[in-house]
């Protein structure tokens, strides 16, 4: 190949991405992320390609498609009658298609920035910045997301993590795009500036990358000052029952004794709660005819409350959800899934897609998303709750902590897929532990189940694909971050500057 080829401006913005995609869990090269979005910067500010949108792509199905490879993990589906090359077929488009949904943000910030002309360096940061956390906004309210630029530096880097306490991740990303523009800015400004004016410029992108995580740092020092009467025993089951399996009668059962016997063990060690994965019984847990079980007969036994994954009904419809069950039984708190997951537990253009996917929901109903201003309440107080995929969505545990949620349980499934997946999840739930303030604790099914501080140190992380058991202590919080009383005020503030900038600057011309 020639080295010619080697720097043609698609294959620079696609390797950047790649690049950027090396970043978050597992890997963890959370450095990278200051660079790598540099290239691209300057590949659209010098206009090196005929398409800025096409750039902006290639780099986004670099890093998308990097750190999101894992749901190809979907293959095999063959044990749910599909042949094989369904199976195949189906876990590539998936896979693809949430790699250019996510693409799509730096296609258009791309396609954008690359139609500004020329600009005062000042300016064309705030516009970029403002337009990137913008977008990334934008598709948090969507029902699909997961690959956040904030995300590269989870859980490595957790003093830049605690910005999210300012104003959610758009705290950390605003940073990131500041960082690699002003770094894309020196390597551009060269041949355009004096001497003198060009050293400036070299000096800024390290000092103000040590301003941000300074700030971060302070945030992060801070001790926590938990009170001993607080403190909550919270156990927690990791039940390792593959969904291939437990859809089976013989697999329901495994699920049964393994729970049953999981709860007993942790209540003899003297915990005051359990916290149990997603759809750890696949019954609906609210119909008054579901048969009892040795599970419902242990918790009677024992009276130590339990928070149990399952499922129930609203709208007549299946919802996923979390219930607090008292030691007698009785359900006294609900939370219901509220970002379902497409294809998985509901269809979307069910027009289009109902009968190509009709297949692959293991209820054979399509679910019902949970309200958004849900409250979870359990015997000791308010807490924030999330199912799996809502961990992605910084502002459903944001709301939950604004009105009064004083620790978070997260209940996921993460079966079938690897331990990437499973490491990126956690990395989810480190950020929203940081951003409220609050201890976490997660139970997953097939890994990786953990116990996570205020300051986004874990404490325990299971292991992978086991079943496991374990016992901790966390701490009832009622602390209030900037976040968490204001929401995310720096996105509509970035947004407004960089319109406010780009209008000036178009009527001086």
């Amino acid at each position: 190949m020639k080295l010619r080829s080697l720097t043609h401006p698609y294959l620079i913005a696609f390797g950047s991405g790649l690049v950027m995609g090396l970043t978050p869990a597992p890997l963890g090269l959370w450095w990278l992320a200051w660079l790598a979005l540099a290239p691209l910067w300057i590949l659209i500010i010098t206009k090196q390609a005929k398409s800025s949108i096409l750039v902006g792509l290639l780099w986004g199905l670099g890093y998308h498609g990097m750190v999101l490879v894992w749901i190809t993990e979907l293959h095999p589906l063959t044990w749910m009658g599909l042949s094989w090359s369904t199976s195949v077929a189906i876990a590539l488009f998936c896979w693809l298609f949430v790699t250019l949904w996510g693409a799509a943000i730096p296609a258009i910030w791309a396609g954008v920035m690359g139609r500004l002309g020329s600009m005062a360096i000042g300016l064309r940061l705030l516009i970029g910045t403002g337009l990137w956390c913008g977008l990334e906004w934008l598709w948090t309210q969507s029902p699909l997301w997961w690959t956040s630029l904030a995300l590269t530096q989870s859980p490595a880097n957790l003093v830049i993590l605690h910005l999210g306490q300012l104003s959610g991740p758009t705290a950390v990303i605003a940073p990131l795009v500041i960082v690699n523009g002003l770094l894309a800015e020196v390597l551009m400004a060269h041949p355009r500036l004096n001497a003198q004016t060009f050293k400036t410029l070299c000096l800024l992108p390290l000092p103000i990358f040590l301003v941000f995580h300074l700030l971060g740092w302070g945030l992060y020092s801070r001790p926590l000052l938990d009170a001993p009467a607080a403190a909550l025993k919270v156990g927690i089951i990791q039940g390792n029952v593959p969904i291939r399996i437990k859809l089976t009668a013989a697999g329901y059962q495994q699920s049964i004794e393994a729970y049953s016997e999981g709860y007993q063990t942790l209540a003899n060690q003297g915990v005051e709660a359990v916290l149990m994965p997603e759809g750890a019984f696949p019954v609906v847990w609210t119909d008054p005819d579901r048969p009892r079980t040795a599970f419902d007969q242990a918790v009677a036994d024992r009276q130590v409350p339990v928070w149990v994954g399952s499922f129930g009904t609203r709208e007549g419809r299946v919802t996923q959800s979390l219930f607090t069950l008292t030691g007698a039984g009785q359900i006294t708190g609900r939370y219901d899934k509220i970002k379902l997951v497409p294809l998985g537990e509901y269809v979307p253009f069910p027009e289009i897609l109902g009968k190509f996917v009709s297949r692959l929901s293991s209820l054979k109903a399509e679910m019902v998303p949970g309200l958004p201003n849900q409250q979870f309440d359990t015997p000791f107080g308010q807490a924030i709750a999330g199912i799996c995929f809502d961990s992605a969505f910084a502002h459903l545990f944001r709301n939950q902590a604004a009105t009064g949620g004083e620790f978070i349980l997260t209940a996921s499934n993460n079966d079938p897929y690897n331990s990437v997946m499973m490491a990126q999840h956690h990395a989810q739930d480190v950020m929203r532990a940081i951003e409220t303030d609050r201890w976490a604790v997660r139970a997953t099914n097939t890994g990786y189940s953990g116990l996570v501080d205020p300051h986004g140190q874990t404490r325990w992380r299971s292991g992978f694909r086991v079943y496991q058991l374990y016992a901790g202590t966390i701490y009832r919080r009622q602390s209030q971050t900037l976040y968490v009383r204001w929401g995310d005020w720096l996105t509509p503030l970035l947004v407004g500057g960089a319109g406010a900038g780009w209008l000036t600057s178009r009527l001086k011309r």
